[in-house]
């Protein structure tokens, strides 16, 4: 499997490009604030052909180019049904402070062809095995994708969870206690091998989360008994 990711130039939104191989088809996750010429690098350097985007959520530091990536390659954007008005509009997703850095508003086409995830269970795009996990909390339609990567799990957070840190839940949307049901029944099952790509921030393992990460800690405290 191949696996490439590097930052926006906003907010250190990670964007990702997967594929089963070089010059093979791929994903595009979470495309965000001028991504496109380092996009175009990645693939022209693996020989990849984009057959998608995937969204971990609506914000816009997520989104900001989903559709001069779609549009130009006439493929689809996916993203959970919860979060689908922030693909229409972000701006219900920003604060009044991060609205004022646009002026107050938003130039904003959303993509042709939006497809909705289900609510939990398996994809497949690309030659790639996709289960999607609706964890909300930073947002009410936040996911986590998970595939088999060559030797251990990989699983994609968006802003549900980073190395040593959670996403914040303050925003339009958030909610603190929908978060940490997340964190609870979304993220501490998996593996502890499983490698944790997020959306801001260096990889991480979900072992080492449970053991340093002091909201999943907290999580995990709450339900001793689940043997997590």
């Amino acid at each position: 499997m191949l696996v490439a990711g590097f930052p926006a130039q906003a907010f250190g939104t990670n964007c990702y490009v997967v594929a089963p191989g070089v010059g093979e088809q791929c994903v595009v996750v979470d495309p965000g604030i001028g991504v496109i010429d380092q996009l175009d690098a990645v693939l022209a350097e693996h020989r990849l052909h984009p057959a998608a985007v995937l969204l971990t959520h609506g914000h816009l530091d997520h989104t900001f180019s989903v559709t001069p990536v779609c549009g130009t390659r006439g493929i689809t954007a996916y993203i959970h049904p919860s979060d689908r008005e922030l693909l229409a509009d972000p701006t219900k997703g920003l604060s009044m402070d991060m609205t004022a850095l646009f002026g107050g508003r938003l130039p904003w086409t959303e993509p042709d062809d939006v497809a909705e995830l289900p609510d939990g269970g398996t994809i497949s795009i690309a030659g790639l095995s996709i289960t999607v996990d609706h964890a909300p909390g930073h947002t009410g339609g936040s996911v986590l994708f998970r595939m088999p990567g060559d030797d251990v799990p990989l699983c994609f957070s968006g802003d549900v969870l980073f190395a040593g840190s959670i996403g914040r839940t303050d925003l339009p949307g958030g909610d603190s206690a929908a978060m940490m049901a997340s964190l609870r029944d979304k993220v501490l099952p998996l593996a502890d091998e499983t490698v944790v790509l997020p959306g801001h921030g260096p990889e991480t393992t979900i072992g080492r989360e449970r053991a340093t990460n002091p909201y999943l800690r907290e999580a995990g405290a709450a339900f001793p008994t689940r043997g997590w």
